[in-house]
């Protein structure tokens, strides 16, 4: 979807300049939502597409103006509620917090939420997934990516969209985020790394034309082209 956090290739919003000093946590409130994530994901509250998805249908403004944690509660919230949960217990929750920002957190420590956790830490969570058909592309394969813009979650960034490019790699099936995000299920895809000119995609006389960009991209975001295409 076209929102305010797919800003990838666009320009204007200044430098960035890391703070050298920047604390892991600000306050207490971020490293309970920090820890918040884990016990969503293993109740069953979100999978990590829909996790996105509730961050990008903030406010445009809340977005950009909120610190980077209240992103992650705006996506609790929207799945707590979708799932049922007591919009009046949230509200009282958080209004307290606001209000006595230095009270202490409950002291939780649940032994197999721990467990868990060391082992994706340890092992990694892959979304590889059994390829369910042949892949529609090989290396060296000349595509398009789709150029329409969907209302709802996907990796197909909005800076790419249109632009074609030449299949580098094939890496296998993986979980499909566009349908994942909106309830419909794994729905595993082929994902290739496309390489794009960065003049192609910047306009000439702006991208480098010694450089590339290479993205990673799903099958049904593309189509193929001909090899006469390649030169745009």
């Amino acid at each position: 979807m076209n929102g305010m956090h797919d800003i990838a290739g666009s320009d204007g919003f200044g430098a960035i300049v890391p703070d050298r000093d920047e604390p892991l946590f600000r306050n207490d409130w971020e490293r309970a939502a920090f820890a918040f994530f884990s016990q969503a994901f293993a109740a069953g509250i979100f999978n990590l597409d829909e996790f996105r998805y509730g961050m990008e249908v903030m406010d445009p403004v809340e977005y950009l103006t909120h610190p980077y944690y209240a992103h992650w509660m705006h996506s609790f919230e929207y799945y707590m509620l979708q799932r049922g949960f007591d919009a009046k217990e949230l509200d009282e929750r958080t209004d307290f917090y606001l209000k006595n920002p230095a009270a202490p957190l409950p002291a939780t420590r649940n032994e197999g939420l721990v467990e868990l956790v060391e082992t994706i830490v340890a092992q990694g969570g892959t979304a590889r997934r059994a390829e369910q058909s042949p892949a529609g592309f090989q290396v060296g394969d000349v595509v398009q990516v789709d150029s329409s813009s969907p209302f709802t979650h996907t990796r197909r960034a909005r800076y790419i969209r249109g632009k074609v490019g030449t299949i580098e790699l094939h890496h296998g099936a993986f979980i499909y985020p566009d349908s994942a995000a909106t309830g419909g299920g794994e729905s595993p895809q082929h994902v290739y790394t496309v390489r794009f000119d960065s003049e192609h995609l910047f306009g000439s006389g702006y991208g480098d034309p010694r450089s590339a960009v290479l993205v990673d991209l799903w099958e049904p975001y593309l189509t193929p082209r001909g090899e006469a295409a390649a030169g745009r």
